[in-house]
């Protein structure tokens, strides 16, 4: 597997862009205004869509996808994501006042679009002995984190969280884990607002991590750009002995 970062900031603004992952060339692992950096070509590839949640800074990019290169393809585009997510999407984007619903476009019997539920803890098998298992995830709306795992190698995004123990039970199960992706969405100077928004911040995240019993390459995401530098700061001196690393855009992962 080869995954490609093409956002992971907690906002826009310059180069910034927000969450979106490139797994091999025909999956997305949520996608926020990273997936805007494809070219028209690389869009059209885009077989299955894997969110985490609802929420706008990771789904923003799938209507303009669909408008822009549904027509050209011969089959749907999947989003895979538990019941709740899709109930939202249904609700409030693909709802005909936001944007069309693209599962009755250019028909029902042919959509553009469709949805395909998943559940916590059971894996979703892909062509090439790829499969993606939902992992648990504590936040604002209902959410999930995923296991990417290629047979020889895992990489497990936790999308956003905060804490949660039942994560890490899963998490500590996994015997060929090389890549943890968690974030970090704020400061500890906004720990409260961490704690309102089912963020996790330096401190929080600090115990966390205490839980993990493997030793994968940790990487940080999600940071506010306004004080994504300080909330590095404060992890390194948190956890030192992690050597957690803030994650880049346009980043490679292989495994």
């Amino acid at each position: 597997m080869r995954l490609r970062i093409l956002g992971c900031s907690g906002g826009i603004g310059g180069e910034l862009r927000t969450t979106s992952m490139l797994l091999d060339d025909d999956v997305l692992i949520d996608a926020g205004t990273g997936v805007g950096n494809l070219s028209l070509q690389e869009l059209a590839r885009i077989d299955h869509i894997f969110l985490t949640h609802s929420h706008m800074d990771h789904v923003a990019c799938i209507p303009f996808l669909l408008d822009t290169v549904g027509f050209q393809r011969g089959r749907p585009v999947t989003i895979h994501a538990i019941r709740e997510t899709l109930d939202i999407l249904s609700a409030h984007l693909f709802n005909w006042k936001l944007w069309p619903d693209f599962r009755k476009i250019p028909d029902e019997k042919q959509p553009i679009l469709r949805y395909a539920p998943v559940l916590i803890g059971e894996p979703v098998s892909l062509s090439g002995g790829r499969t993606i298992t939902p992992l648990p995830a504590n936040h604002v709306v209902p959410a999930v984190g995923y296991r990417l795992d290629s047979g020889a190698a895992s990489l497990v995004f936790t999308g956003d969280t905060t804490s949660q123990d039942e994560l890490w039970i899963f998490i500590n199960k996994i015997n060929n884990l090389k890549y943890l992706i968690i974030e970090s969405a704020l400061s500890d100077a906004e720990r409260e607002l961490a704690v309102i928004s089912k963020h996790l911040c330096p401190s929080l995240l600090a115990g966390e991590l205490a839980k993990l019993r493997l030793d994968p390459a940790i990487y940080v995401t999600h940071f506010k750009p306004r004080e994504a530098d300080l909330i590095m700061a404060q992890i390194e001196g948190l956890v030192p002995q992690r050597g957690a690393r803030r994650l880049e855009q346009d980043q490679v992962f292989e495994f």
